[in-house]
């Protein structure tokens, strides 16, 4: 089990351009449709969770996730197979790109992948926002707090702690 949580940690890390947000729907494909380790409605409490403690979202999801399914030592081997693609890559690219921002080539490049990964952000959020907003509450508030990011600049934090206290008032009335 550890060996095969490594390596599908590890893929994950290794073919997901653009990490955090970018990775939810590749992580969602390996772990929900393909392994099978979680259903549909843990992936999207494990989002939620994970992204209310400080780290990277891909890490805080692979600890959880190797925890759930082998302990302590589940967590790790999974931590490690997330960070050890990026953490190759950067080495590799820091030792031998210095100075390479300089090509059009390379400029451009990048140019291109920032778009990229937008969409993928964008497409994960569609996709996680199909199993959450199923009521016209959950709805509403989404586009609240998204208006409240957006236009009024609020920091994540409080909208995460509105969130939790909206989802306990409006689970009270349901009583």
């Amino acid at each position: 089990m550890l060996w095969n949580l490594f390596i599908n940690c590890f893929k994950v890390g290794a073919f997901t351009i653009g990490g955090g947000y970018a990775m939810i729907p590749v992580m969602k494909n390996v772990f929900v449709q393909q392994k099978k380790w979680v259903s549909e409605e843990e992936f999207i409490d494990m989002v939620s969770m994970v992204q209310i403690v400080p780290g990277a979202i891909a890490i805080n999801a692979s600890i959880y996730l190797g925890h759930k399914l082998a302990g302590l030592s589940g967590a790790l081997v999974a931590t490690l197979g997330s960070i050890l693609p990026s953490f190759l890559i950067i080495l590799l690219i820091a030792s031998s790109l210095t100075g390479w921002y300089q090509y059009p080539l390379i400029a451009n490049f990048f140019k291109g992948v920032r778009p990229a990964v937008v969409g993928l952000i964008l497409v994960a959020g569609v996709k996680i926002g199909k199993g959450i907003l199923k009521s016209k509450q959950s709805l509403v508030l989404a586009f609240v707090f998204g208006a409240l990011i957006l236009w009024l600049k609020i920091h994540p934090v409080w909208l995460i702690i509105a969130g939790s206290v909206s989802g306990i008032f409006l689970g009270r009335q349901k009583r």
